[in-house]
């Protein structure tokens, strides 16, 4: 019981303490038309006539992520594609549970900060700056750690058995660029040549991780 009002109570803490990015609502919310082909930035809002209290809601961050992938890591996203509820708004969050040893790759959030509050396990966290200095920590459970907007990071599970993380993100629609898939996984593919010199490998190298991508 402890361990399920520590999680809700973390929950709350997380999602209100995320910075927004966004600007001032000029309504009391814009609950999002997933259907819409309208193309603006962001997403266009329904009928407020036609708006429930389930716009506002989703449920499941209580079930455990699975972990059973080439990563040992899993997230449970909830951003204005799942919840309509949160557009305009400047906030999300997500749940993201790990495997022993499992790891979030480097990645960066074009659109957010994120704050990121270990809720079991021991964790490895670190984002990089635009210096090129690594800022590293290891997190126990109730430990909060901030990556700023647009730099990379990553977290790793150094524990012993299964971790769980919960996270606030500064806008409803954060983004996301994995940099090993953005580098050797796009379509279509960065000339082989350039990675080459990049990376200071061989055409081989730059195949053999294009083909795991």
């Amino acid at each position: 019981m402890a361990s399920h009002v520590l999680l809700l109570g973390l929950l709350a803490v997380s999602c209100s303490i995320a910075l927004t990015s966004a600007e001032s609502p000029l309504q009391d919310f814009c609950v999002a038309d997933l259907t819409s082909t309208v193309v603006v930035n962001g997403f266009v809002c329904i009928d407020p006539s036609l708006v429930d209290a389930n716009n506002f809601l989703f449920s499941g961050l209580q079930i455990k992520g699975n972990t059973t992938n080439a990563l040992g890591s899993a997230v449970s996203l909830v951003t204005v594609s799942q919840l309509p509820g949160l557009n305009t708004l400047g906030i999300a969050m997500a749940r993201i549970d790990y495997a022993r040893g499992g790891v979030i790759p480097p990645h960066t959030h074009p659109r957010a900060t994120e704050i990121f509050t270990v809720i079991k396990g021991t964790i490895d966290v670190g984002f990089v700056t635009s210096a090129n200095i690594l800022l590293t920590k290891v997190l126990n459970e109730g430990d909060v750690y901030v990556f700023p907007q647009g730099l990379v990071h990553y977290q790793r599970n150094v524990g012993h058995g299964h971790a769980v993380a919960i996270v606030g993100l500064s806008s409803e629609n954060p983004g996301l660029i994995v940099i090993p898939n953005n580098l050797f996984g796009s379509k279509p593919a960065i000339p082989t040549d350039v990675l080459e010199k990049s990376f200071q490998v061989s055409k081989t190298v730059v195949e053999g991780i294009e083909s795991k991508l």
